[in-house]
């Protein structure tokens, strides 16, 4: 999903610079992470019924995650996209509660050529667009041409695979892509693929409305603002109602003003993001203050970046005795108090396909086995190792990891290894990245889409490079990880063609168990996802898709 450090920092589009925006995002956004710097003025809030005194069955929501922009072809961060699923709809979604892929604004699942590369879409009747113009294949197309010729922020995710869009039929979307890619169907879940109206958007490079939504939706955008954005009910929805009469969502200042505003009463609901220690309080006085906590596990990985570039990081023995080096459990515990999990793949346990591969093959704190790596590659207490773990600067949270993981590692293998712990400004690690400047930095991946697929693809290819020289051009220099395997490169192209979902795993499966056994990177830990909410409301859960459904929420 979606870049930390959106606030600051723009996304490059070309392919090989896209995937680096995901880098990036060692400021954070999951729950444990801390405060996001709110600067933008900000509007007048919306009059609105408080929370505590509300009748009226609209809920209230507050959150600290802004909304730069609420363009589907335009926005790239997670509260836009979270927005865009409850205003709009898209081709396929998932069944509630569910990863099953199933049919929205399409009548049925595509049907696939045998070559992989057009799919045929045929797409449900009646349903109008806000402004009450008719939804079709003409709309679709239209809808698929502007996220890609606009140019926005995302738009390489569908210009660097889609070759033309189609209406072939006043309900029928064909779609021809450059080459196959069996994740396709998934990708067009992602919430910039919600059409939006022909009659209320242009097509142009940068035409793009920030502030206005006209699509298909469960509700309208009836209000939009720096500080506050309103929901109203569409009253023609073509599906099922909302369970509310409305949202009123309230973008508040800081951690610290969430929680004090919901814990007072002034909140319906509060979804991200809040302080560890805030949400430690709010979990243990639930039942005292009467206010539900739903915690449910993210898409989300933190993961070491070990850059094969500077030695002995070259030297496979050494990436590998850092990874059992590392204990897992001692940093859920020490760093997050049971706020989050280990993370044992780069693919993370929400995905079935996820397979423990590091606690098979290293465990947690195996410092016997890391000495002994250590000395097969010539590390010796005359010739000890010197590590050196990078971190965002503004990163609280990866300042206490590197801290604990440098504790725990110089307690257990005095002199055999010293470790050096340096931070740098955001924006300046970012550009550097993939210049191999850094030996090794603690970073997070928010992924675009439900599938196993964009924890692989974007780590361990590379488009130009050898096993000596490592990768010279392609995702794992842009990763600054200098990854390099003929072997790997030709599982992610499998993977990626490969039509039949056991057939696909099994491809998945060897790709995660190469990343254990070469190490370029290292999984750390997996973030959890809290929302707290008022003891009167139902319907209140977090997906496993990671999608927050405003419309299910009953008061």
């Amino acid at each position: 999903m979606k870049l930390g450090l959106w606030r600051s920092i723009g996304r490059n589009i070309l392919q090989l610079r896209s995937n680096r925006r995901r880098w990036l995002q060692f400021a954070g956004l999951f729950t444990v992470c801390l405060v996001l710097s709110v600067s933008c003025g900000r509007t007048q809030p919306v009059a609105s019924t408080s929370a505590g005194d509300s009748g009226n069955g609209r809920v209230t929501m507050g959150t600290t995650l802004e909304v730069r922009t609420i363009d589907p072809a335009d926005a790239y961060e997670t509260f836009p996209g979270i927005l865009l699923y409850n205003l709009g709809d898209r081709l396929y979604t998932y069944k509630s509660g569910t990863t099953e892929l199933v049919p929205q604004l399409a009548s049925a699942l595509p049907e696939v050529s045998s070559d992989g590369l057009t799919y045929t879409i045929p797409l449900r009747e009646g349903v109008t667009f806000h402004d009450g113009e008719p939804f079709n294949a003409e709309a679709m197309a239209f809808s698929i041409q502007r996220f890609i010729e606009n140019g926005g922020r995302p738009a390489f995710l569908m210009s660097d695979r889609i070759d033309t869009v189609t209406a072939t039929g006043t309900n029928e979307l064909t779609i021809k892509l450059k080459q196959p890619f069996a994740a396709f169907p998934a990708m067009l879940t992602f919430s910039g693929m919600t059409p939006v109206s022909p009659k209320a958007y242009e097509l142009g490079s940068g035409k793009f409305k920030p502030d206005t939504f006209v699509g298909t939706g469960p509700y309208k955008l009836a209000q939009f603002g720096t500080d506050s954005v309103r929901l109203d009910v569409n009253e023609n929805y073509w599906g099922d109602k909302p369970a509310n009469q409305g949202v009123d969502i309230q973008v508040i200042s800081s951690p610290a003003n969430l929680y004090n505003t919901f814990r007072t009463g002034g909140l319906d609901v509060a979804y991200q993001t809040l302080d560890p220690d805030q949400i430690r309080s709010l979990v243990s006085e639930k039942d005292k203050g009467g206010w539900q906590v739903i915690e449910a596990g993210t898409n989300t990985i933190n993961y070491m970046v070990l850059n094969q570039k500077a030695k002995p990081l070259d030297n496979v023995k050494v990436r590998q005795a850092i990874a059992a080096l590392i204990d897992r459990k001692l940093l859920v515990d020490r760093v997050f108090q049971g706020q989050a999990e280990p993370l044992y793949s780069l693919v993370p346990n929400t995905f079935p396909v996820s397979k423990p591969v590091f606690e098979t093959q290293y465990g947690d704190g195996n410092y016997e086995k890391a000495k002994t790596l250590l000395q097969e590659a010539g590390i010796t207490e005359a010739n000890p190792l010197d590590l050196e773990i990078w971190y965002s600067s503004t990163s609280t949270t990866r300042n206490l990891i590197a801290s604990t993981l440098k504790a725990a590692i110089e307690q257990n293998l005095p002199g055999l290894v010293n470790v050096k712990l340096d931070s740098v400004e955001s924006a300046t690690l970012f550009d550097n990245l993939d210049k191999g400047t850094y030996p090794t930095v603690l970073l997070d991946w928010y992924p675009d889409f439900y599938d196993a697929d964009t924890f692989v693809q974007p780590f361990l290819s590379c488009d130009k490079g050898s096993a000596a020289a490592g990768c010279q051009e392609g995702q794992s220099q842009a990763g600054g990880s200098f990854y390099f395997s003929d072997r790997a490169n030709k599982l992610v192209e499998q993977q990626r063609i490969e039509q039949d979902p056991k057939a696909r795993d099994q491809l998945l499966g060897q790709l995660q168990d190469l990343s254990a056994t070469d190490v370029p990177y290292i999984p750390l830990w997996q973030s959890k996802d809290y929302v707290f909410a008022k003891g009167n409301l139902q319907g209140v859960s977090i997906q496993p898709t990671q999608q927050f459904l405003l419309w299910q929420i009953k008061k």
